[in-house]
């Protein structure tokens, strides 16, 4: 705790899409936030945030002395990114946080949240997965998240608290924005070119509001030190199509202009829906944005945006831009 009593969280990669909202919520509710940042979409956090520009990597000991928690947000955050560099893929979702949460005991951390990922599930046929279901994913993205899992995971015990978030597919606003998530995609497509274009409309994702995800933290955060484990976060399973039909009529609402839609039915291995009652009971977790209200916020914020196409709002384009 700090000296005024208030507890001290520190987060790894915290200046990217999920901190830029997550950030000024902790502070809100008056937590002493510190973020630690290689800062390669910019820094959109409020201005009195302490932000460290370093590479996790290079973090000591030292570094995490005296906080409370600490909340891994960093690594390569999607399949394109992971698909590009493999090898960086592993580097950064699998040895990185396995290495904080070393360094993080060590240093007398109480609590360790780490950024998972619904990906791991893999291919599940029409089976809706809980935590304790079967992990098949094949694709670096989703193995080198499992191994991130697995990593931290080893050194939990009564004095150190693991929670894992298993992330469905997250879209919404963000100050730090990306339109490479499936409903930002399709929002912008539609906004655009008039048109969304769906790729195969029978598999399934678990979706939720990026607003949802942040409070997901929160309870994470604010859980009793005794509670560690693996949670799936998400606000609802749906097929790609729904998701598109879905996006269409509100867009069409907001706008009053006709939306197509282009299915092109291209065979995509990554399938799965999932329960999220373990984070509902354990962490109460309990989201309450539509797909509906995620489109309406991004619209909302439409003046925001400028350029549809910079290229900040894509992973892929800024992490293959980058000086390895």
């Amino acid at each position: 705790m700090s000296a005024e009593g208030r507890m001290k969280v520190l987060i790894g990669g915290g200046a990217g899409y999920i901190g830029s909202l997550l950030v000024p919520a902790l502070v809100e509710r008056g937590y002493d936030v510190t973020v630690i940042d290689l800062l390669w979409f910019g820094n959109h956090l409020p201005s009195g945030v302490r932000v460290i520009e370093k590479d996790l990597f290079n973090i000591k000991k030292e570094d995490m002395e005296g906080y409370d928690v600490f909340v891994f947000l960093a690594g390569l955050s999607n399949d394109p990114m992971a698909e590009f560099s493999p090898a960086m893929n592993f580097v950064h979702n699998a040895a990185l946080p396995a290495y904080l949460a070393y360094i993080a005991k060590q240093a007398g951390v109480k609590r360790y949240v780490y950024a998972s990922s619904c990906s791991v599930y893999g291919y599940t046929e029409n089976n809706l997965y809980d935590e304790e279901a079967p992990v098949t994913c094949a694709y670096p993205y989703g193995i080198s998240k499992l191994q991130g899992e697995r990593g931290v995971f080893q050194i939990q015990d009564d004095k150190f608290s693991v929670i894992a978030l298993r992330q469905g597919t997250i879209s919404g606003y963000s100050p730090r924005m990306r339109f490479d998530l499936i409903i930002n995609t399709m929002f912008k497509s539609a906004m655009t070119t008039g048109k969304i274009t769906i790729n195969n409309p029978s598999i399934w994702r678990p979706i939720c509001d990026l607003r949802d995800i942040v409070s997901a933290y929160l309870r994470s955060v604010q859980a009793h030190l005794s509670l560690s484990g693996v949670f799936n976060v998400a606000a609802g399973n749906f097929t790609v199509g729904e998701v598109g039909d879905l996006v269409k009529m509100q867009v069409e609402r907001l706008t009053g202009k006709k939306i197509a839609i282009d299915i092109k039915n291209i065979q995509d291995f990554r399938n799965y829906k999932v329960s999220i009652d373990r984070a509902r009971t354990s962490l109460g977790f309990r989201p309450i944005f539509s797909i509906s209200d995620t489109v309406e916020d991004l619209y909302r914020h439409m003046d925001t945006y400028g350029d549809f196409e910079n290229d900040e709002f894509y992973n892929i384009r800024t992490f293959k831009k980058l000086k390895w």
